[in-house]
């Protein structure tokens, strides 16, 4: 049995995770696309095609549906995969949406080709009940059954275990985290560490680094939003449709429900991200994977996904209607828009049009690869430096912010923790999904946990 790695090895896109099980027989755990930096040099041949041999993969296992986990999907069917794609109730019902925008954005709007991808996509996926087995259909007699458990990342994430018992021999179990969520996120469950482990596959994108507390990303996020108030400015926040998106809705509900200014109990609330609105009618659908808190907050009669000054931009049309209309504005105004990182999507055309003006602030609250035009305006926007944003020189004079606790992924104590609560430990740990600064520094924190660890970074 060994692991190959397709991906998420260079930084934290692309992950892809083949588990070999024997000569006839593997796995595939994630599919994802690269982003950033991790494309610097290479064709969309080489980024988008699948490279490696597919031939003994009998199933592919989707820890959850962002894109840098499921977006070389279509090129794998194209490849010829026509085994059953494994994912959680949740995921099973985003990752249609998924799959259908990242082909119209990065392959093609003929219709009659997505629709195609679509329906294959339909046969082969296999929708799975969290903390359940689930057999494997694999050649020969070897028996490999797999489990779900939450992640807390986004909605229907999980790390997945795989228990392995080859023919006459006693089983291994392997562990892959998938994308671990932050402890006490307020809509999903933290995740627990499993019980057993003999090898697990980790990532490693906060891995040195610890977030925010609660309390204090909450004030960080209520003294810019104050900020923008004071000068009738436009807060612009790249972020994820899934995941992201609504856990600040969520924390601006909150913010904005105990309001002591009126300015900033109105202040207007702007989601342009059609996909973002399809997937928070998801979240609302699915209360039952809510935590404690989110569930409380609604028997009290709130609507933190869905309150009174939110406002949600469908078409492109309207899309460069708000633009222009926040261009003439006189008040205030918050605005959430995909893509996360600022390496494209509607979020590209705010900052196009507000990134020079000293009212307006940008406010990153989640990672920033390498390469990304989100990472550039992080790293220059405090030194008064500038960024091209399709081939223009612009100037940075609006305030750039970061909050980190907002972050869906786990911190390095959360990284950890996973680990050291395994009540059967591992005897080798897999360090993938991060910069190199991340990854070391995680290893050197798990190696410290125990010395007899066997940690390796691929």
């Amino acid at each position: 049995m060994e692991i190959l790695h397709h991906g998420a090895v260079n930084g934290v896109t692309g992950s892809c995770h083949q588990l070999v099980i024997d000569s006839s027989n593997s796995v595939l755990v994630d599919c994802g696309l690269f982003q950033g930096a991790e494309t610097s040099g290479r064709g969309d041949d080489d980024l988008l095609s699948i490279e490696f041999d597919i031939s003994t993969v009998q199933a592919l296992l989707v820890t959850h549906c962002h894109i840098d986990h499921v977006g070389r999907l279509p090129y794998l069917l194209a490849a010829g995969f026509s085994g059953p794609i494994i994912a959680t109730e949740a995921t099973a019902a985003l990752l249609p949406m998924v799959i259908e925008d990242a082909l119209k954005v990065g392959v093609t709007r003929n219709q009659s080709i997505i629709k195609a991808c679509l329906s294959r996509l339909s046969e082969q996926l296999i929708a799975v009940p969290y903390k359940q087995w689930f057999v494997l259909d694999l050649v020969g007699e070897v028996e490999t059954k797999i489990k779900f458990q939450p992640a807390g990342h986004i909605l229907g994430s999980a790390y997945i275990e795989v228990d392995v018992k080859p023919v006459a021999e006693v089983s291994s179990r392997v562990v892959f985290s998938g994308d671990l969520g932050a402890t006490y996120s307020p809509l999903l469950a933290s995740p627990q560490s499993p019980y057993k482990a003999d090898i697990v596959v980790i990532e490693s994108t906060y891995g040195d680094k610890e977030h925010q507390g609660r309390r204090e990303r909450a004030k960080s996020l209520e003294k810019v939003l104050i900020k923008a108030i004071s000068d009738n400015g436009v807060v612009i926040i790249p972020a994820f449709s899934i995941g992201r998106t609504q856990e600040l809705l969520y924390e601006l509900e909150q913010i904005t429900a105990k309001a002591k200014f009126k300015k900033l109990a109105d202040i207007e609330v702007i989601v342009d991200s059609p996909m973002a609105a399809k997937f928070t009618e998801h979240y609302q659908a699915l209360q039952t994977l809510w935590d404690a808190e989110a569930k409380r907050r609604v028997k009290q009669g709130r609507q933190p996904l869905n309150f009174d000054a939110l406002y949600t931009v469908g078409t492109h049309q309207e899309h460069m209607q708000v633009v222009e209309y926040l261009a003439k504005r006189d008040k205030p105004a918050i605005v959430i828009a995909a893509s996360g990182m600022c390496s494209g999507g509607r979020v590209v055309n705010y900052l196009k049009r507000f990134i020079g003006e000293p009212t307006a602030d940008v406010l990153f609250v989640g990672y920033q690869a390498y390469g990304t035009l989100g990472r550039q305006i992080q790293q220059y926007g405090p030194r008064g430096g500038y960024v091209f944003i399709d081939g223009a020189k612009l100037d940075i004079k609006a305030g750039v912010h970061t909050i980190s606790g907002y972050s869906a992924h786990a911190d390095q104590s959360n990284l950890v923790n996973f680990i050291k609560r395994i009540r059967k430990g591992p005897a080798k740990v897999v360090i993938v999904h991060g910069d190199d600064e991340a990854k070391q520094a995680l290893k050197a924190k798990l190696i410290a946990l125990d010395d007899e660890l066997i940690v390796t970074i691929p």
